[in-house]
């Protein structure tokens, strides 16, 4: 899944605001690349992001979405806000990637109402403040039953499993200690009937062991990060760097194979 940010203050510094032709560009870098589905975004949520209203995450978004849809790539979603669901349903979207799991009032019905996949994740708190002091007994056990919630009311809400992923929300309300619980005990995820997706790329729990405090920096780490992933079960792994990700996970299905 490559990321198209449509943001101005996307932490990894790869954020392209309202211009339109900058998107597109880079939406074609990561087609270009081999991804094989594009994420677009159009409302920060990195630590400390404020809210940004659905008529201006609207704005950024459906014009890029307009054109990239003519592709022949499933185009993923970013958004947590019902009436932009709808409307990127509307525009061709193929999948919802909600960092709320579908709990924003309304959200539910506008995705059970159509046929499109959605991805639910799991956040503590929301994203201004999820980093101030996130605190679990037991990480994997309590972010494994909080999507095994989702994944049942999705499910008694009319949303059939199969149109269904989960994601364990890297650096969504956890410490580094949590980040990497979760990426050891990825197999835990795998283990719930649906496909996972894991979202490690350039995140600041990469920078923590590795010292590079530049987004793009980290990006040996993040391919590091994306073939441990795949490893212990991921079936769509997030990134920035589509190239990169693709052979090193090119070498692991050749030692698979």
């Amino acid at each position: 899944m490559g990321i198209v940010n449509l943001t101005a203050d996307s932490f990894s510094g790869d954020g392209v605001g309202t211009d339109v032709a900058r998107a597109i560009a880079h939406a074609e870098m990561q087609r270009d690349a081999g991804a094989d589905m594009l994420d677009l975004g159009a409302e920060s949520t990195r630590p400390g992001a404020q809210p940004v209203a659905a008529a201006d995450e609207l704005a950024r978004l459906l014009p890029v979405l307009q054109v990239v849809r003519e592709w022949g790539l499933p185009i993923s979603v970013d958004t947590h806000k019902p009436d932009v669901m709808r409307a990127a349903i509307d525009a061709g979207a193929a999948l919802i990637n909600d960092i709320a799991a579908l709990r924003s009032p309304g959200a539910l019905e506008v995705v059970a109402g159509c046929d499109v996949g959605v991805c639910l994740m799991h956040m503590q708190g929301e994203p201004r403040t999820m980093q101030t002091q996130p605190v679990y007994g037991d990480v994997v056990h309590e972010v494994r039953a909080f999507l095994e919630g989702r994944v049942a009311a999705c499910v008694a809400a009319g949303i059939a499993k199969e149109r269904l992923t989960v994601d364990p929300g890297f650096g969504f309300g956890k410490t580094v200690e949590h980040n990497f619980a979760l990426l050891r005990e990825l197999a835990v995820f795998d283990g719930m009937g649906v496909p996972v997706l894991a979202g490690l790329s350039r995140k600041s729990m990469l920078g923590a062991v590795t010292g590079r405090e530049n987004g793009s920096a980290r990006m040996p780490a993040s391919v590091a990060a994306a073939v441990l992933a795949v490893e212990r079960g991921a079936a769509i792994v997030r990134v920035h760097d589509v190239a990169a990700t693709r052979d090193a996970l090119a070498v692991l299905a050749a030692i698979q194979d």
